[in-house]
C-alpha cells in the first residue's frame, strides 16, 4: 500500500512550485474573503472595533503570502538544481496571485485619501465650478460671506437620500439668513433628476460637468462638508453621524454664536 503512494508523492514534491504557484492566486482571494468575514464578525462585538485602512492593509499583507510561499519554494529548487518548466509555470501563476494584493493596496490607498480628506478642517475650502441639473454654472466663490453646504451623494445610496429631506428643510428654514446648500455627484443629469421625482429638493444639485476638487469627490459617500462664512472649512460629516450636530452648527454659524 504505501510504495502505491510513492509516485504520487515523488510527484507532488517535484512539481509543488507548479502546485503552489496555481493555488496561489485562490488562496490569496480566500485570505482576503476571510479576513472581511472576520472584520464583518468583530464589528458586531463590542470589544473589536476594526477601521477600514487597518483592515485593507491586513489584506495586502495577507494575500501576499501565497506569492511569497511559491517564491521560497522556487528558491529551494533553483538551489538544489535548475528550475523546471513547471516551476516556471508555477511562478507565472504566482506573479497572477499578486493581482489580489496590488487590488488590495489600491483600495488602502484611496481610503487613506478618503480619511484626509474627510478630517480636513480649519482650512480655506477648495474652490469648485461646475453646472446644475438645469445647465447653470454654480461656484462657490459666488457665495462668499455665506455658510455653505457641500453634500456628496449618489442615486444609489440609501443613507444619502434619506437625509436629503433634511437638507431640503435646512436649507428652506436658513436661506433667507445666508445658507446655500449644494449637492454634488458624479451621475449624469438624467439619472439625478429621476431621484428628483421621488426625493423633491430645491437646492441645486451640481455635476462633474466643471471643476470639482478630488476633496468633495474623493470620499465615502454620505459626507457633508460645512463652510463658514469666511470660506474655512469648518468640518465634515458623515453619513452615519447625526444631523442634529449639523443643524446646531449651521444656527451658530450664521448667528455667530460660539
Amino acid at each position: 500500500m504505501l510504495e502505491s503512494f510513492l509516485p504520487i508523492s515523488f510527484a507532488l514534491k517535484r512539481h509543488r512550485v507548479l502546485i503552489a504557484g496555481f493555488l496561489a492566486p485562490f488562496a490569496a482571494a480566500g485570505l482576503v474573503m476571510l479576513i472581511a468575514a472576520c472584520a464583518e464578525r468583530w464589528a458586531k462585538g463590542p470589544r473589536f472595533r476594526v477601521t477600514p485602512l487597518t483592515l485593507a492593509a491586513t489584506a495586502v499583507l495577507a494575500s501576499s503570502i501565497p506569492f511569497l510561499i511559491v517564491i521560497f519554494l522556487a528558491i529551494r529548487e533553483r538551489r538544489r538544481h535548475r528550475i523546471s518548466w513547471s516551476g516556471i509555470l508555477g511562478l507565472f501563476f504566482a506573479v497572477v496571485s499578486l493581482a489580489v494584493p496590488i487590488y488590495c493596496l489600491c483600495g488602502t490607498i484611496l481610503i487613506w485619501i478618503q480619511m484626509r480628506h474627510e478630517a480636513a478642517h480649519n482650512i480655506p475650502a477648495p474652490a469648485f465650478q461646475a453646472r446644475d441639473l438645469y445647465g447653470n454654472n454654480q461656484r462657490l466663490g459666488d457665495h462668499k460671506g455665506e455658510v455653505v453646504l457641500v453634500n456628496v451623494w449618489r442615486t444609489w445610496c440609501m443613507p444619502c437620500l434619506a437625509e436629503m429631506p433634511r437638507l431640503e428643510h435646512l436649507y428652506q428654514e436658513h436661506k433667507n439668513e445666508g445658507l446655500i446648500v449644494f449637492g454634488i455627484s458624479d451621475e449624469d443629469p438624467a439619472t439625478q433628476r429621476q431621484v428628483l421625482a421621488k426625493v423633491p429638493v430645491t437646492y441645486p444639485l451640481l455635476t462633474y460637468d466643471g471643476q470639482i476638487p478630488g476633496l468633495y469627490r474623493r470620499v465615502a459617500v454620505p459626507i457633508t462638508f460645512v463652510i463658514d462664512r469666511r470660506g474655512i472649512l469648518q468640518f465634515a460629516i458623515k453619513g452615519d453621524e447625526t444631523l442634529e450636530k449639523l443643524d446646531n452648527t449651521v444656527v451658530s454659524l450664521l448667528t455667530g454664536q460660539p
